[in-house]
């Protein structure tokens, strides 16, 4: 793992333990040797975690489409800015260029891109950890969530650990480089 996507919100969320995180996290990236690709933004959770690597000396890569451009202001000191066309187009970008995603707090745009890699390695589109940072148990009711895709047999069992969900940065990556590929589902059976 050299970079890694971070998915998050553009907004700081309601206590300011998320925007701290964000910084640690983005400091963590820098001090090991980490590159963070992400949305490009300036502001909210984007922003905190930006900080947290170019305070650091470490290497930011921002990706945005330029209709966003207009309403979400980029970070001004990215080593990389990329212009796309189309939110698509952003996520394939993002996916191509990273060796593994984390997702912390954020909306629904942050909950999208995170489905969408979860679907593509359940599909076997890639073979990349994936994992969420669960700051203040934001992520609890995911955790939830998977379960009961598993107990209801709408995901596989096998896909389990898929999303790797830890409270604390250190134990997060930790995980991420135990991270084994999953097996494909013979969904024929």
């Amino acid at each position: 793992m050299k970079r890694i996507a971070v998915f998050c919100g553009a907004s700081k969320g309601n206590d300011p333990i998320y925007t701290e995180q964000a910084y640690a996290l983005g400091k963590y990236l820098a001090e090991n040797h980490y590159e963070l690709i992400y949305g490009a933004g300036s502001t909210g959770m984007m922003g905190a975690l930006a900080n947290g690597v170019i305070d650091h000396d470490g290497i930011a890569i921002g990706i945005m489409p330029k209709f966003l451009g207009d309403r979400e202001i980029a970070h001004d000191s990215l080593t990389e800015y990329h212009v796309v066309e189309t939110m698509h187009e952003r996520k394939q970008m993002i996916s191509d260029i990273s060796d593994a995603f984390i997702m912390l707090p954020g909306g629904a745009g942050s909950l999208e891109e995170f489905f969408e890699i979860y679907t593509w390695a359940q599909i076997g589109l890639h073979h990349k950890p994936i994992a969420a940072l669960n700051i203040k148990q934001f992520f609890n009711p995911l955790s939830s969530m998977i379960d009961h895709l598993i107990s209801t047999e709408f995901v596989s069992k096998d896909y389990k650990n898929l999303a790797i969900i830890e409270d604390d940065i250190d134990t997060l990556f930790h995980s991420m480089k135990k991270a084994q590929p999953v097996k494909l589902r013979d969904y024929q059976k």
